[in-house]
């Protein structure tokens, strides 16, 4: 027996994501524009120095001009490589996938059709899910040729194949074949993805994912040329050749200064866009974008120094958004201090996350009790308890048994050969430039020496440097965070999963990959939510992989003259449609 659901516009859903946001980049300036180079190379230099004044779009250019601040010099803009909310942002204004984040007319952020105008789903009898998306008329790229469902086909394929080396691969894995095809015992092209003719894209699942509509909205889904991108690994580097099917489209990109972008006159909403002219600032030195915002040069920014905080809350000018996402420690399993799970928890215990947010990052964050956070669904969804409430608490971050805490952490120490912190090794705390983690390493170094006897280091690196070190394994302990991609708590689980793109833990254990086997393979949510559960018992309560800290909030600061921005909890701020008072 076939069930058909035919829907004739894509449902709006919850917003409720990527990986982590954060600052980084160096002093050398290179340009990547249309125009003549020249014009920008020398006032790049000068951008970490002067509090943003090369940040701010020439005030002889007319029109409506936008200047924002998320972080610096992004790792990559490619939406198959990119994995930080910083480039995600970017890249939802200069391409946009089959569904889309759209204002709900406060502010907050919905999902409704984008490149896709419509979908059929389809429940097979063999327990597969077919969907097809039924493309708008009229979409173009921002060089004006058309947009065809054979973009995407050839994009998706181009994510699952190895050769790409996506960290976010595994974004499609229930798309039939793909295990096959990540694994590299199948061609991409046996991948389910079917452009059936120009204007219809065939989807194969195996099995009903409950966020595919969201999947179809995240970066990594988005369709890329493939006469740009083949073959050219520099491609996101040239205006010329960074063609965006979105909104807006790539202007100039003056390295480690700004990228600024601009309407796309083949967008089939341009009519309606907002700026001129968007300007994203790249900077990682909070005081330089509070400088930079409170001169006026900036109309936005994310970030500013820690100390500032209760300040701007206390005038009400800082504002506090909701944010599905966990600030963590994580832990190089693999590294010979760190691979006995006691030290883990060790190390995780005499944490104080209440001193951490009353004290340090100060802005309204939650003390994290795992490593899912409140506010993503479990089986019952939204409107009952939470995934973190049904699964309870891995430790007390009640002060009263702080203490209680430190006991067991020594204890614990003392198991594992090292009592009162005797005969342990110095080891190193790594985290990436900004005033916060910085603070925020500061405290857990004292905490870690104070009540467990032992020397923590601490190493800061540029982003891009930061990235790469702990992606491939490089260090003993760093900073980390991660937000939501989509309202589901596979969306911080899968990540462990053996090899995964974004396992900077190097982590691996058969029992915790059976779990999120079980979890991706039933389509009852109950038994979906009831193996998540155990996978977060293993990877918290049993192995200590991680050490969560607090649970996010989003600071931001928009000035006052700026109206019609809008936000997911995923992190993503919209800038199209806003407007000058």
């Amino acid at each position: 027996m076939r069930k058909t659901k035919k829907v004739l516009s894509l449902a709006l859903a919850s917003a409720m994501a990527l990986s982590l946001a954060a600052c980084g980049g160096g002093n050398t300036a290179e340009t990547t524009t249309a125009a003549p180079a020249e014009t920008t190379t020398a006032a790049a230099a000068e951008t970490e120095s002067a509090a943003g004044e090369s940040q701010a779009p020439a005030e002889s250019e007319e029109g409506f001009n936008l200047a924002v601040c998320l972080a610096s010099e992004p790792q990559s803009i490619d939406p198959a490589l990119n994995s930080a909310v910083d480039g995600a942002i970017m890249i939802n204004h200069m391409f946009e996938g089959l569904t889309k984040w759209v204002d709900d007319g406060n502010g907050n952020a919905i999902l409704a059709p984008g490149q896709a105008e419509s979908f059929e789903k389809v429940e097979n009898e063999d327990g597969t899910v077919t969907y097809n998306f039924k493309l708008r008329d009229g979409i173009k790229w921002s060089d004006g040729k058309e947009v065809t469902a054979a973009d995407f086909e050839y994009s998706w394929k181009r994510l699952a194949n190895p050769e790409t080396a996506a960290d976010y691969c595994y974004m499609i894995d229930m798309v039939k074949g793909y295990a096959e095809v990540a694994s590299g015992s199948a061609e991409p092209d046996t991948l389910a993805v079917k452009a059936v003719d120009d204007k219809t894209l065939e989807v194969v699942l195996t099995y009903d994912c409950p966020y595919f509509e969201e999947i179809v909205a995240f970066p990594s889904t988005f369709p890329v040329r493939q006469d740009m991108t083949d073959g050219n690994d520099e491609w996101t580097y040239d205006v010329a050749t960074y063609i965006g099917n979105g909104p807006y489209k790539m202007k100039e990109w003056s390295h480690n200064a700004y990228i600024e972008i601009e309407k796309n006159e083949n967008y089939y909403d341009y009519e309606n866009l907002g700026p001129d002219t968007i300007r994203f600032a790249l900077l990682d030195d909070e005081n330089a974008m509070l400088a930079a915002y409170k001169s006026g040069e900036l109309d936005f920014i994310e970030n500013l120094p820690i100390d500032e905080l209760p300040n701007y809350l206390a005038s009400g000018e800082l504002d506090i958004s909701d944010y599905l996402g966990t600030y963590y420690v994580c832990f190089n399993v693999e590294d010979e201090v760190f691979k006995d799970p006691k030290i883990r928890r060790a190390f995780s215990l005499v944490i104080d996350r209440n001193y951490i947010v009353d004290n340090v990052s100060q802005a309204g964050e939650v003390p994290a009790t795992g490593f899912v956070p409140s506010g993503v669904n479990d089986a019952a969804g939204p409107g009952h308890d939470d995934f973190r409430t049904v699964g309870g608490e891995y430790y007390s971050v009640d002060e009263a048994d702080y203490e209680a805490n430190c006991e067991e952490a020594r204890a614990l120490l003392a198991e594992a050969g090292y009592p009162n912190g005797e005969g342990f090794p110095t080891v190193e705390y790594l985290y990436n430039t900004a005033d916060n983690h910085k603070k925020i390493g500061e405290a857990l170094q004292n905490m870690w020496q104070e009540q467990l006897g032992v020397t923590v280091t601490l190493n800061n690196q540029d982003w891009n440097v930061f990235l790469e070190n702990r992606k491939q394994g490089n260090y003993q302990i760093a900073r980390n965070g991660w937000i939501a991609d989509y309202n589901d708590p596979c969306t911080f689980l899968d990540m462990w999963y053996t090899d995964g793109g974004n396992n900077d833990a190097q982590y691996s254990n058969p029992d915790y990959d059976a779990q999120i086997d079980a979890a991706k393979a039933t389509s009852v949510a109950e038994e979906c939510m009831k193996a998540f559960h155990a996978a977060e018992d293993i990877l918290i309560k049993e192995d200590n992989v991680l050490a969560p800290i607090y649970f996010y909030t989003q600071p931001n600061m928009l000035a006052d003259d700026i109206s019609g921005m809008y936000y997911t909890p995923l992190g993503y701020f919209f800038f199209g449609y806003t407007s000058k008072n």
